[in-house]
């Protein structure tokens, strides 16, 4: 159950401080149409397909947040390579009237990074992050690492991830819910965009819209393949 209101409450795009939407990532349809968008207090997803930007918003977010573009706290402060877009830099973030106690930045494609500085900073990250596999690393982080009234951001978390081991996120998710967290979610999971009363908004050619569970592709095309994967095969495997 909610304990509070949210920390992040919606993120609005200055545009009249964007000097052109020719250029990346303003070119993106779905930032080039983006106005204002309300965040669930407790778990929104950002979905859509490759290049469809929710990676580069949920970046700009965190970073607009002062969490570091590479992923970790805002008490990280590394860059393996410079490489975040300057949307952090017009986006206005409305915060709510709690602070989070805790926060954090968890993307798949920088984990190693984050992970190694993890070992060097915190001291409950549930064990040597290097010598587990990425999966038990990146879950055990979030088990371990991440608690009550706190922000998490995640991009594609999925990633590192086996359907048994998003399951297992899936839990987590719910015990930091219900210890008044709030989760922001990049993600292509249909597992985990299951979460309960989730808000989920999708990035199209057309711009960003709030889309139910199941009219999402993630779900449809999964549940579609699953229930008869021979017709998809004569379709792709045709010559």
């Amino acid at each position: 159950m909610e304990r509070g209101g949210a920390f992040v409450r919606s993120l609005r795009l200055e545009r009249d401080k964007v000097e052109t939407f020719d250029v990346y990532p303003f070119s993106i349809p779905a930032i080039r149409t983006l106005d204002e968008l309300a965040l669930d207090p407790q778990v929104t997803f950002f979905v859509g397909e490759n290049g469809a930007g929710k990676s580069t918003l949920v970046e700009a977010l965190a970073v607009a947040l002062r969490f570091n573009a590479e992923g970790g706290t805002i008490n990280y402060n590394f860059a393996t390579r410079r490489s975040e877009s300057d949307l952090h830099k017009v986006l206005r973030i409305a915060r709510g009237t709690r602070r989070p106690r805790d926060g954090f930045f968890l993307r798949a494609e920088s984990y190693f990074n984050v992970a190694t500085k993890a070992e060097q900073i915190d001291a409950d990250i549930g064990g040597a992050a290097h010598e587990m596999s990425h999966g038990e690393s990146f879950l055990a982080l979030a088990n371990n690492r991440f608690g009550e009234d706190g922000l998490y951001i995640l991009d594609e978390p999925e990633a590192a991830l086996s359907p048994q081991r998003q399951l297992s996120l899936l839990a987590i998710m719910h015990r930091l819910v219900n210890a008044g967290s709030q989760l922001i979610i990049a993600s292509h999971s249909p597992i985990l965009m299951a979460y309960p009363n989730a808000l989920i908004y999708h990035l199209t050619s057309d711009g960003i819209s709030k889309i139910d569970y199941e009219e999402t592709e993630h779900f449809r095309i999964t549940r579609d393949f699953l229930a008869n994967r021979e017709r998809f095969f004569k379709h792709l495997f045709r010559d």
